[in-house]
């Protein structure tokens, strides 16, 4: 029995020693081939925020009352509490917020006081998301009773999380029709309740020859 284990022994301690040997090369291999994947992994990693982040600066809070909404360049100019002006790229994912009720950026009034978060990109400062603190009218009582109109048509499409729908007024005209920041509990149910095909008429103030903004629904 002792002569078989000793041949045993023989036979099997040089194949387990070079198995030891080789594993350990494979393994280092492997560590190494790991170690640049991981690189390379962590390269297209940051390439990819860096597109997206763009300076990758952290994002920010700035207050100020807005100047102008430059609806041809996507801009949002602010005045800050220093007095300083900044420049805030915006797009249609930018949301504003006016109690609990969003609205787009067009829907900004200079003089309406904000808080704005921004993010650093290559192209300037963007913001996603812009708070109004306090608007600088109220929605029925500031506007000249001479730039109030009576509109009327069908309703084509409602948009109740930003608070707009739009009218057909003419043979293939339309305008969009914006709620304003604080509606009353009436107009403001009726925009819920407002459905494709109703025929409404309006009391509203053209911002452009395409935008109204609401001051009753009659």
């Amino acid at each position: 029995m002792r002569a078989v284990l000793r041949e045993w022994e023989r036979a099997e301690a040089p194949v387990s020693v070079a198995g030891v040997r080789r594993w350990g090369r494979d393994a280092v291999a492997f560590l190494l081939l790991f170690a640049l994947a991981a690189c390379s992994t962590a390269g297209d990693v940051s390439n990819v925020l860096g597109s997206v982040a763009g300076t990758g600066q952290g994002a920010r809070r700035v207050s100020g009352y807005v100047l102008r909404v430059d609806t041809r360049s996507l801009v949002l100019a602010l005045q800050l509490s220093d007095g300083q002006s900044l420049n805030l790229l915006y797009d249609d994912d930018t949301k504003v917020v006016y109690n609990n009720q969003n609205y787009s950026v067009t829907s900004l009034d200079q003089g309406d006081r904000v808080t704005a978060r921004v993010q650093g990109t290559r192209r300037g400062d963007y913001t996603d998301l812009v708070q109004v603190d306090q608007p600088v009218r109220g929605s029925d009582t500031s506007t000249a009773s001479h730039s109030i109109q009576t509109i009327e048509g069908t309703v084509r499409e409602v948009d109740v999380q930003n608070g707009l729908f739009s009218l057909e007024v003419g043979t293939g005209a339309r305008v969009t029709v914006s709620m304003p920041y604080s509606p009353s509990r009436t107009d403001q149910n009726r925009f819920q309740n407002l459905r494709q095909g109703d025929y409404v008429r309006i009391a509203g103030v053209y911002l452009n020859g395409s935008r109204v903004e609401l001051r009753q629904f009659h």
